[in-house]
């Protein structure tokens, strides 16, 4: 699935407010996350949102009519179903960026500074209700690793819920830049980390003991003046290392404005009065998964079917 943005008016702005505004892409990505908790039918005593960063998804927790396909029910905050959202990330100055917002006031929630994401989890087996994750696990080495640790620490019959960015993701950014290093320097340097494939994603969670599986894919494609404006906003949204910090250096003059003309006659789009814009993808991969519990359907036994699947598709 497809979801188009149009880029924001105005890129000259302070600090403190581009980052706000660069976020509009985090709010875009959560938006479907905080839905899937309404789909089920229970309450979650305590909660953690794993690699909180900023905040971004238990502010969404407290919006009111959570449920984007239903803009005309009354639905309350999700923030409701929750007792105590444990918020934990390694920055500890993300973490408490927006500690005195209006939105605290109505969670109850507790930010809980790790010294890493990819050791053990500092909490105790069956701890947790529901653990969700929006946007920070491409930043994680060991990602098998992580997903059997989250499992660890969620109860029987818990949900894990979360989102990353995988794929494709800034294709149009990575071939424009690789297609110019080659033409000015005669090689390729590499500029965007690697990503996990959907395709991975739930033999990941398998592996990492998580059963009922649901594994999605949805591009957002946001709408760019330039490609110096789409690398600010990266910057701006603490996304820049994962781009552009993969050599020592900045990336020369030359090669970037080799590659916004690259961008521009391969991936640009023109508008009737002449603009130009320029889309970039970001591949959101949803996934769902349980722990191993309660009284979850399990398959039958290889072979115990009654009913030969031949007969149902009618054929030999």
């Amino acid at each position: 699935m497809k979801s188009p943005c149009a880029w924001p008016n105005g890129s000259w702005y302070s600090l403190p407010s581009r980052h706000l505004k660069s976020h509009f892409m985090f709010h875009l990505f959560i938006n479907h996350l905080p839905t899937h908790p309404q789909d089920v039918k229970r309450t979650f005593p305590l909660t953690l949102d794993f690699g909180a960063y900023t905040n971004s998804l238990a502010r969404a927790l407290t919006n009111p009519n959570p449920d984007p396909s239903q803009p005309d029910a009354d639905i309350p905050p999700l923030a409701t179903k929750i007792g105590k959202l444990v918020a934990a990330d390694s920055s500890q100055k993300a973490l408490f960026r927006d500690a005195e917002l209006e939105f605290n006031k109505e969670i109850n929630m507790e930010r809980v500074v790790l010294p890493y994401e990819e050791g053990p989890l500092p909490w105790e087996d069956n701890t947790f209700d529901m653990v969700l994750s929006s946007l920070s696990m491409h930043w994680i080495n060991d990602l098998p690793g992580v997903l059997g640790q989250i499992n660890r620490i969620l109860k029987p019959d818990a949900p894990f819920i979360g989102a990353m960015l995988g794929g494709d993701t800034l294709f149009e950014l990575r071939t424009s830049l690789q297609l110019a290093e080659q033409e000015r320097r005669g090689g390729i340097g590499v500029h965007v980390s690697p990503l996990a494939d959907v395709k991975d994603v739930g033999g990941l969670l398998g592996k990492a003991g998580f059963k009922m599986l649901t594994v999605d894919v949805e591009d957002i494609v946001v709408e760019y003046p330039d490609t110096f404006a789409l690398m600010e906003d990266l910057q701006a949204m603490g996304e820049g290392n994962a781009v552009l910090g993969r050599e020592v250096g900045a990336i020369g003059k030359d090669v970037l404005l080799a590659a916004e003309g690259i961008y521009r006659e391969l991936h640009g789009s023109k508008d009737e009065d002449g603009t130009v814009r320029l889309p970039a993808t970001f591949r959101v991969i949803h996934m769902i998964g349980w722990k191993e519990g309660g009284d979850q359907p399990k398959p039958l036994p290889r072979g115990s079917g009654e009913i030969n699947l031949r007969d149902v598709l009618g054929t030999k």
